[in-house]
């Protein structure tokens, strides 16, 4: 196995982020709660694109690059951390963005502008036409330039989800069951390989909060950062269990994503945001009513972050 220490990476967070127990919800719910804080990795408000970065970034400073590109929606919280991340280590963003959702200045949109970020938008719903537009504003800049794609999930930016598993075994803590958001596919792809790796009989649930096919992207991310650390594991349908907690669609606030921010709110003074970490908080509350849990297991909420979106998308 190639050791994630050998590959290029650069310092962005403060880490390991730590894990605390939910107390209150815990007693609410009879189960053993706890949340792990990548929503406090430092850097502009924090998330768990910044673990991505740190490699994706690594190899855009080993090409030489000088631009950086990414994608996402309007509000998407991985373009402004890339931003402010491209800007720290001394190169320019450029984001390509959506132009669905809130394109006016609030949340993200408004720390971009405080950043100095240039941020253009494309009316189309086809990533294939956003890379397009990167090519042609890179080629016609003249300069070196790197392309992230949106959320940071290729097999590269997996690793650091992949690290983070190897993070959570090294906090003396054993966990039945890990809960995340899976929007883009990479933060529940290198969990899930990290926890094959590192956290053997841990189960990760990936709350699906886009409507994209993730029983496919899943196991095909997982593979490809498995051959990148040059391990050669079978990928099974045992090694990530998947859950559709859209709702009415991505970026749009659902009733249980939005009691799920105000629960975590009153009892735990944690915030949520409505469109990744509220969504995937109402599928962990809705396993627990299940039964999924046992009374005596360990459950692991990995917080990413999103603080943004509080203040931009509509909230009923």
């Amino acid at each position: 196995m190639k050791t994630l220490d050998r590959f290029p990476r650069v310092s962005l967070g403060i880490f390991p982020t730590p894990i605390q127990k939910l107390e209150n919800i815990s007693a609410l719910l009879g189960r053993n709660i706890y949340i792990k804080r990548d929503d406090l990795t430092g850097l502009g408000l924090g998330g768990n694109k910044l673990r991505k970065l740190e490699f994706l970034l690594a190899d855009a400073q080993r090409q030489g690059a000088e631009i950086v590109f990414t994608t996402g929606g309007a509000q998407s919280n991985h373009a402004m951390l890339t931003a402010a991340a491209a800007g720290k280590l001394g190169m320019r963003a450029i984001l390509v963005l959506k132009k669905r959702g809130v394109t006016a200045c609030v949340g993200n949109q408004l720390l971009e502008r405080l950043m100095g970020t240039e941020v253009r938008f494309v009316d189309t719903d086809d990533y294939a036409d956003i890379y397009a537009e990167m090519d042609r504003i890179g080629q016609a800049s003249g300069r070196p330039y790197y392309k992230i794609p949106c959320g940071g999930s290729n097999a590269l930016g997996a690793l650091g989800y992949v690290d983070c598993a190897r993070e959570i075994a090294a906090q003396d803590m054993r966990f039945d069951h890990i809960v995340c958001a899976e929007g883009s596919g990479g933060t529940m792809a290198g969990l899930a390989l990290g926890a094959k790796l590192f956290l053997p009989g841990t189960k990760v649930h990936g709350m699906m909060v886009d409507t994209d096919p993730f029983d496919r992207i899943t196991p095909e991310l997982m593979r490809e950062s498995a051959a990148l650390l040059e391990v050669p594991l079978e990928i099974t349908p045992e090694d990530y269990h998947l859950r559709d907690m859209c709702g009415p669609g991505y970026a749009i606030a659902s009733a249980a994503g939005n009691a799920a921010v105000s629960l975590m709110a009153a009892r735990e003074g944690i915030f949520l945001d409505p469109v990744y970490t509220g969504k995937a908080f109402a599928g962990l509350l809705e396993m627990a009513e299940e039964g999924v849990f046992g009374e005596e297991e360990n459950v692991l909420f990995l917080h990413t972050g999103g603080a943004g979106g509080l203040f931009a998308i509509e909230m009923e």
